[in-house]
């Protein structure tokens, strides 16, 4: 994989956290936060790919502390579906167990971008030296 740039998603009831982050440094940063209520949500979206053009597209997938799913899980399983399906980037699925109780320790005045963040990173490190 070519360094590139990717955004992250934390995908909630009323909000979806975004974030944007890149695989040359494998950080990523809090962008901003969207309604998460119908086509609104994904014009805000599909506005945000056009200015960032993002190689790919990562969601966090939220699971109970042992790893089991929950109505949230399949959620935001969906959501990544329909990224993918309206934007045609691959779209990866994360791990997001405690990312917005690390968001909120942290401060972060945004709470819901900062934990796409927090999910962009934990994705961007687990890349292998040959993939960033």
């Amino acid at each position: 994989m070519t360094p590139g740039l990717f955004l992250g998603f934390d995908h909630g009831l009323r909000r979806v956290g975004v974030a944007t982050g890149n695989t040359l440094t494998r950080s990523a940063r809090p962008l901003r936060t969207v309604a998460a209520e119908g086509e609104a949500r994904f014009a805000a979206i599909g506005a945000l790919i056009a200015e960032w053009a993002p190689q790919a597209l990562v969601v966090g997938i939220p699971v109970h502390p042992d790893g089991q799913p929950h109505e949230q899980t399949r959620r935001a399983q969906r959501f990544a579906r329909q990224l993918a399906g309206r934007f045609g980037l691959p779209v990866h699925g994360v791990d997001e167990r405690y990312s917005t109780t690390e968001a909120l320790a942290g401060g972060a005045r945004d709470v819901d971008a900062a934990s796409a963040a927090i999910i962009l990173e934990q994705y961007l490190h687990g890349l292998a030296p040959a993939d960033a």
